[in-house]
């Protein structure tokens, strides 16, 4: 017993031991944590790692767990990346306790920046953006004060009252807090607390034209709703002796803030800037377009939540930021697809198959759905004289080893008989226009008779019955592992074949059938899913991730 309860402590990550001594010495009772996102984008994969983990740990220990949206700049927000934040979370698998607005606390904010003023703690600064700046000295080099600096405690009253009922222009004033101009950590020298900005808020209107900054608002909004862990990526790491400062001097709820690594990940890039530019500059379809890294775009492309949370458990928690391999996120989805996706063959580069001693009458023949699943049920597939294969699936001169349809050579038919090459028919231009093969009548799928072994099995469809789709192939977004960190623009490393697009695939016919929460393996291709562009009039299939990691034997090869 005691090894077991030593091997579970090995496994526990850095923030999970810190929540199980907070319990276990009764500083808290229960845990409450948050995910505070700002709502001026869509989430993506590195916002599943922060999701992930703060509900994770609210479950794990019992305790729950509060949605905050930041929104404290009106400029950038909107209720339409609220409502896809909200979707996103749910779609994961949490649900939280409240949902809360840091524009809920504009009042109180407000009231405690008051309250640092008169303890002498805060004061209006008339210098603009770049003065400040200039000001701040460098990492090595102490910044210097502020001429504003010392006004009054009753003129910084007046001066923020001032600001708050719209006095001035943006930009004109900011209200800034008197921590250390000489202090090493740069946050610490006089951060901004509050700006003016005249811009309608998409909660508040136009209640406001000062709004608090994110150093100022996070911490605060944390005490207000008694957070006990306050978790957030190592970019804030610097943040902290300022987050502990504003809870020291205004006297209220100490919540405390732990870093830990953001989630990076390969062949792609993070930034909600870059992801924006991609967005805006039309080197991709929206948000969601299937090669994003946002939850939303792993929603549409076919990948399940479970895939998701098994990639940020495995990615783990770290102190230290790293660089995680896309290949691993693709194993994890393969692992789950191959257990639920249902089985049906496509054609995507037809060519025509003529079995000259197969009656004219349609037969109907049985396959599984999924042979992964004991319950998978079965379907019907219609076999006809006339049959689509694969292109790439007949060669008329093949090499050694070439285990497809040549001229002479067996294969079997997947679900149906083994056939035999036996004439090439072309075109004028010397273009094969369709290839006429034997079948064998006692070689049938499930009741072979004819003792035969062959090395190759091809899928097909019958053409008399094909459903015509469009199918979209989705790639990794860039051609290098970390864009961000190449010379020049980042987008001259966007992959040019992220997208391929086959207009004219043929599939089994009870794909008419499809619907959007199914998942497909369409045999020896990949796995897809229906793409919400569908209609009754056009079928829209995109690719989640291919069968095998083909990106893996290409880096092998180079």
């Amino acid at each position: 017993m005691e090894e077991l309860k030593e091997e579970e402590k090995k496994s526990l990550n850095f923030i999970e031991e810190i929540v199980e001594e907070d319990l276990r010495s009764g500083k808290y009772t229960s845990i409450l944590t948050r995910f505070p996102p700002e709502p001026n984008g869509y989430l993506h994969i590195g916002h599943a790692k922060s999701i992930c983990l703060n509900f994770g740990l609210a479950l794990k220990y019992g305790g729950k767990t509060n949605l905050r949206f930041d929104d404290t700049n009106p400029v950038t927000e909107d209720t339409e990346y609220v409502d896809s934040i909200k979707e996103d979370i749910r779609w994961l698998g949490f649900e939280w306790a409240n949902e809360f607005y840091a524009s809920d606390y504009f009042e109180k904010l407000y009231g405690f920046a008051i309250r640092l003023i008169e303890k002498g703690l805060a004061y209006a600064d008339d210098s603009t953006s770049e003065q400040i700046a200039a000001l701040k000295g460098t990492p090595t080099e102490p910044g210097k004060e502020s001429p504003y600096r010392n006004r009054s405690i009753e003129e910084n009253l007046q001066l923020f009252g001032e600001m708050r009922t719209g006095k001035f222009k943006d930009g004109e004033k900011v209200l800034r807090a008197k921590v250390d101009m000489a202090s090493p950590n740069m946050q610490l020298r006089d951060p901004i607390l509050y700006r003016i900005k005249h811009a309608l808020h998409h909660r508040t209107g136009d209640k406001w034209c000062i709004y608090p900054m994110y150093d100022f608002a996070h911490g605060q909004s944390d005490s207000i709703e008694h957070i006990t862990h306050s978790i957030c990526t190592l970019e804030f790491a610097t943040h902290r002796p300022l987050y502990d400062w504003f809870i020291e001097k205004l006297e209220i709820f100490p919540s405390r803030q732990y870093e830990f690594a953001r989630l990076n990940m390969t062949y792609t890039v993070m930034s909600k800037r870059k992801l924006l530019q991609l967005v805006e500059e039309k080197y991709v379809n929206g948000w969601d377009d299937p090669r994003m890294p946002t939850i939303s775009a792993f929603r549409r492309r076919g990948y399940n939540p479970e895939s998701i949370r098994l990639f940020v458990e495995k990615a783990g928690v770290q102190k230290r930021d790293n660089l995680i391999d896309l290949a691993l996120l693709e194993f994890y989805i393969r692992d789950q697809l191959n257990k639920i996706a249902i089985r049906r063959m496509v054609v995507f580069d037809p060519l025509k198959l003529v079995i000259t001693n197969y009656p004219a009458e349609t037969e109907w023949l049985k396959s599984e759905d999924n042979p992964e699943d004991k319950d998978s049920a079965q379907r019907d597939i219609p076999f006809s004289k006339e049959i689509y294969i694969e292109r790439e699936d007949f060669m008329e001169n093949p090499p050694k080893k070439f285990f497809r349809l040549a001229p002479g050579q067996k294969v079997r038919l997947k679900s149906a008989y083994i056939i035999q090459c036996e004439q090439v028919v072309k075109n004028d231009d010397g273009g094969i226009k369709e290839v006429r093969c034997i079948y064998l009548p006692e070689s049938k799928s499930g009741g072979d008779h004819s003792g035969l072994k062959v090395p190759g099995t091809l899928h097909w469809v019958s053409i008399q019955h094909a459903v015509t789709a469009e199918l979209r192939l989705y790639d990794r977004l860039f051609k290098v592992e970390d864009p961000s960190n190449e010379e020049g623009d980042f987008k001259e490393y966007i992959n040019p074949d992220s997208l391929h697009i086959i207009r004219s695939a043929f599939g089994e016919p009870c794909l008419k059938n499809a619907k959007f929460d199914d998942r497909y393996q369409f045999l020896r291709k990949g796995y897809f899913c229906l793409d919400q562009d569908s209609s009754e009039e056009k079928l829209i299939f995109n690719r989640t991730v291919t069968l095998k990691d083909s990106w893996g034997k290409e880096n092998k090869k180079n």
